[in-house]
């Protein structure tokens, strides 16, 4: 079992910037974040493995920068010039012989 930690959500104008975390019982191979609009299906946002491959969604490539502490099995979300669509709940996936998943956070890019 892997638990999932999520913190660094809130409200945030266009334009402006958020930091997301996740922070995980126990070691991973692959983390990252994944995130579902009202009305939508959850969908990748980016994911890093072991040793830091990481893959991007193309709608946050150049925006977002996904990064890992593995002595603290901690994932972080780095989200600059934030759009509206970027409006969702944000959850945390690790992958350890199983997926897990955190219970989200919510983010709002509104002005």
């Amino acid at each position: 079992q892997v638990q999932l930690a999520e913190s660094g959500g809130g409200l945030v104008q266009p334009g402006g910037s958020l930091r997301l975390s996740c922070a995980a019982s126990r070691s991973t191979n692959t983390m990252g974040w994944y995130r579902q609009a009202p009305g939508k299906q959850r969908e990748l946002v980016a994911t890093i493995s072991s040793p830091n491959r990481i893959k991007y969604a193309d709608s946050v490539k150049g925006r977002f920068t996904i990064s890992r502490d593995n002595a603290k099995n901690t994932v972080y979300l780095q989200m600059n010039s934030l759009k509206p669509e970027d409006t969702a709940i944000y959850y945390c996936y690790g992958s350890w012989y199983s997926d897990y998943w955190g219970q989200g956070t919510q983010v709002t890019v509104s002005s």
